[in-house]
């Protein structure tokens, strides 16, 4: 072979690992154009400090549903009931410290947020690991069971709830804080662990993972386990958020958590993506958001813009595996 040719083929090489690259963190350029666009048409959106932190205040219960959802996209499954398990979550809680006054102690109160959280999550792995339920069946019985069930608990506001339970989403900081507190630690679980590992196989092919001595029931159950988990952070800051907690609280936030993760790089096959294009996923939406509510666009059009948003994150999504498939066979062939 001359050394023309294996120049061109390590040109070629590049070229390609420079594309998957890209593919891979679409969401930063793609944030960086949408930035640039609001800079020029909403200055205010930038000039304005108090509108960032504001925006990223209010990006926080969103963000944390996200990373519940992008953890079992990466397993390879998904949760339809994440916004049902925060909402449940912060209700129970709520009626436990305030309404039954069968505790006080706003540590406890914390710790039964989290149980519950928990203990859903759990329960939706252990159906689909253990019994061999459908995902997307499992998730959405959830969904509507505990949709409901806040509703039985409660048709009124719950207010009154202890100041320390509600203090930290009460301040922009410490939800800020927290929420990038989480994406660290998971971002550090998944890559530089063996239970990260152990996911991203589990993704990628359920089969060969257990071929290769992965307990993947366990991994399953971990996975909506932990998602359950920050679902319940979500269900606490939202609480703190708004001081009080409503009936619908979480209510419709299970679709732009897949949108948000979608567009944020993360596959819906499983097995490929990374936690921080999710929360670049969350950033954009946040922004864009924010950018119609001070541009005084009517409130019931961002509903509809989010399912826009949702709708390019799925076209750019079956672009991207085009692109990624093609550019994998070009290499497969050479």
């Amino acid at each position: 072979m001359s050394t023309t040719n294996i120049v061109t083929r390590q040109l070629e090489r590049i070229s390609e690992r420079a594309v998957l690259v890209l593919l891979e963190n679409m969401i930063w350029p793609i944030l960086a154009v949408i930035s640039l666009l609001i800079l020029v048409t909403v200055p205010r959106v930038f000039t304005n400090a108090a509108t960032l932190e504001l925006m990223l205040f209010a990006a926080v219960p969103l963000g944390l549903i996200v990373l519940a959802e992008s953890i079992c996209l990466l397993s390879g499954h998904f949760d339809l009931s994440v916004g049902a398990i925060a909402g449940f979550s912060a209700v129970f809680t709520a009626m436990v410290l305030a309404e039954w006054n069968l505790v006080s102690n706003p540590v406890l109160g914390v710790l039964i947020v989290l149980a519950v959280g928990c203990t859903i999550g759990a329960t939706n792995g252990i159906m689909i690991a253990k019994l061999g339920m459908n995902p997307f069946l499992q998730t959405l019985a959830f969904f509507i069971i505990f949709g409901g069930g806040k509703l039985a608990l409660t048709t009124q506001p719950i207010s009154g709830l202890p100041d320390g339970y509600v203090a930290p989403g009460d301040s922009a900081l410490v939800a800020i804080g927290i929420l990038l507190a989480s994406f660290a630690c998971m971002v550090a679980l998944f890559r530089y662990t063996a239970f990260g590992q152990a996911v991203y196989a589990v993704g990628s092919d359920e089969d060969a993972a257990r071929a290769v001595g992965i307990r993947t029931d366990r991994t399953i159950i971990a996975v909506y386990t932990l998602s359950g988990f920050f679902c319940a952070i979500a269900g606490w800051m939202l609480t703190g958020y708004t001081g009080l907690v409503s009936p619908d609280i979480a209510d419709d936030m299970v679709f732009p958590a897949f949108a948000a993760a979608i567009v944020g790089g993360i596959s819906l096959l499983g097995g490929r993506g990374k936690l921080l294009g999710a929360l670049g996923g969350v950033l954009l939406l946040s922004l864009i958001e924010t950018a119609l509510n001070v541009s005084g666009v009517d409130p019931t059009l961002i509903e509809v813009v989010n399912g826009i948003v949702l709708l390019i994150a799925i076209l750019l999504y079956n672009t991207k595996e085009s692109v990624r498939e093609r550019v994998l066979s070009a290499g497969v062939r050479r």
